[in-house]
């Protein structure tokens, strides 16, 4: 499916691509908003005569303990009973809503963003993020006077500490390795973030039988992504390198998503994680309706890689939910983005970066190749990313910016693509161009960067169609 032919996600005025996200005790990350969001979203929920209960979970951040308390008081105060896990990976938190048949489930973090940001995510009762409407329900309520969403005193909901919540979740992702595999012979070393994984993530790998190195293991409060994580690989490559590892697992900050560092240090990024799956089930005829989901930002090589097995890639918008959402609507069972979120709905519902990695473990343990040869599926086409700043309107709104895109793409035509998108969550055009050219590449680039830069500072040039 084309690019240009994706409808473009819906827009909200506080949720975002992935729940709430902001600058920590500011607005809307602030323990005001937390309140109103607890008491709003457990109105929404709070249906039928049975014990309301959510389950809230959270990553390192020092802002979770201020964020915590506040959704708690706000849940409390809606009637619903509260479940407290502490800090656990995103996908823990979904498991456990469906588990423990609660009501809705909360993930306080801001997933790869550093220690100054926090973000909410909500689940539903059935472990899947909520869909935009609900969101927008939620905000509405949250807009309006939420006197009624208060129940009396004898109906106050109750808080309580759920103690092995993390073993439930490191049980259930070791039951997603194959029976009869181990991971006996192989060094692992597996870069936590200082996040949401720091605990469970070696665990799970040491009591499948590796060797394990721990990386970002320590947090702090305040270093969760420093230098560290899925976005700064560097020092995992390095490690890797020097304890002459097997493999590399980069986690994000509430483990979601991973990249990959193979034994001579390079990095492995989602593409060629779904690439390596989808080959792998595929032919153990488990890959579910002959396709895999991922978002326009997926490299054309692996979407000539799968057309070359016969298997179809369904592209979305970006964003998880949105893959997540495409997979139900064709029946697949694998979908992810390029960034390393990973959806394997034969295990969960969400993204999970620690089940990725052991899919990735187990091919590599029954193919017995390196992982610098198992992980390389695909060569991808070069393709290169830019993201512009911009104050006032939008710079994709002038019709000369709009004009040029469209040149652009045609003269691509199949031989590479142009995707142009305003971000979700700040004010920042990003530009991506991919081709089989670098030099053509490189010039296409160029020649829209230098409009939208020019629309952006408003001295007219891409208004009439030029580039700088």
């Amino acid at each position: 499916m084309a690019p240009d032919s994706l409808p473009p996600p819906r827009v909200r005025k506080l949720f975002g691509t992935d729940g709430i996200r902001g600058v920590a005790n500011r607005a809307p990350m602030d323990a005001g908003t937390a309140l109103r969001l607890g008491q709003a979203a457990g109105r929404y929920f709070n249906r039928g005569a049975h014990r309301h209960r959510v389950v809230i979970g959270k990553d390192t951040r020092l802002s979770g303990y201020m964020l915590e308390p506040a959704l708690t008081a706000g849940f409390i105060g809606a009637g619903m009973d509260v479940v407290l896990v502490g800090p656990l990976p995103t996908p823990a938190i979904a498991l456990l809503t469906r588990s423990l048949r609660a009501d809705l489930g909360v993930m306080i973090s801001a997933s790869h963003n550093p220690h100054e940001d926090n973000g909410i995510k909500l689940f539903g009762p059935d472990g899947l993020k909520l869909s935009d409407e609900q969101e927008a329900e939620i905000e509405a309520l949250m807009a309006g006077d939420l006197s009624s969403a208060l129940v009396p005193p004898a109906r106050l909901g109750r808080a309580s500490r759920m103690e092995d919540a993390p073993g439930r979740y490191i049980e259930a992702a070791k039951a997603s390795f194959p029976r009869g595999l181990t991971l006996e012979g192989l060094r692992v070393v597996v870069d936590c973030a200082h996040g949401a994984a720091y605990k469970v993530a070696p665990t799970v790998l040491w009591e499948l039988g590796a060797e394990v190195v721990s990386l970002g293991v320590q947090p702090d409060g305040f270093n969760i992504n420093r230098g560290v994580g899925s976005t700064s690989p560097q020092q995992l490559a390095e490690l890797v390198r020097e304890r002459r590892a097997d493999l590399g697992i980069a986690l994000d900050g509430d483990a979601d998503r991973l990249v990959l560092v193979d034994e001579t240090g390079s990095v492995v990024d989602g593409d060629q994680i779904l690439a390596l799956i989808a080959d792998s089930w595929a032919r153990e005829g488990r890959l579910r309706g002959g396709a895999v989901v991922a978002t326009v930002m997926s490299n054309m090589g692996l979407e000539r890689f799968l057309k070359a097995r016969g298997l179809a890639l369904h592209r979305t918008p970006v964003g998880d939910r949105y893959v997540g959402e495409r997979m139900r609507e064709i029946g697949a069972n694998l979908g992810g983005e390029q960034s390393g979120h990973m959806i394997m709905s034969d295990f969960g519902t969400t993204g999970d970066g620690l089940v990725a990695a052991l899919q990735v473990l187990a091919v590599l343990v029954e193919e017995r190749r390196p992982a610098s040869e198992a992980c390389r599926r695909f060569a991808p086409l070069p393709q290169q990313l830019v993201n512009i700043r911009y104050a006032g309107a939008s710079p994709l709104k002038d019709a000369g910016v709009q004009a040029l895109i469209a040149r652009e793409t045609a003269a691509l035509g199949e031989a590479g693509r142009v995707l142009i998108r305003a971000s979700g969550t700040e004010p920042v055009i990003r530009v991506m161009v991919e081709a089989e050219d670098q030099a053509r590449l490189d010039a296409a680039l160029d020649r829209l960067c230098g409009a939208i830069r020019a629309c952006a500072a408003g001295d007219g040039a891409a208004g009439e169609g030029g580039a700088a």
